[in-house]
């Protein structure tokens, strides 16, 4: 992990008091599936989560497609792999 990315997450988890619920943007091409894969994702870093806490939007032009995943993390830790694998998923493309 570079210095910069490691600055980042520690000013992250001074300002935040775990558990937090906390949103993340991901955004990726607008294909079948999209959507259960990334909250596949979810399930595997917070098995109660709720695919309930996902707000869905598509482009104008209907290509791509960003979900808002609002999640419940316990740690930056767990935060910190959570991104991880949603960064390095094929079908994503950003995750902010």
């Amino acid at each position: 992990m570079a210095s910069t990315e490691t600055g980042v997450w520690d000013r992250l988890e001074r300002l935040l008091d775990f558990p937090v619920d906390f949103p993340i943007k991901v955004m990726g091409r607008n294909v079948e599936g999209f959507a259960q894969q990334v909250v596949d994702l979810v399930l595997a870093h917070q098995p109660d989560f709720d695919p309930a806490r996902v707000e869905m939007r598509a482009s104008s032009g209907g290509q791509w497609i960003s979900l808002t995943v609002l999640v419940r993390v316990s740690s930056r830790t767990q935060l910190e792999a959570l991104y991880k694998d949603l960064a390095g998923h094929p079908l994503i493309k950003v995750v902010l």
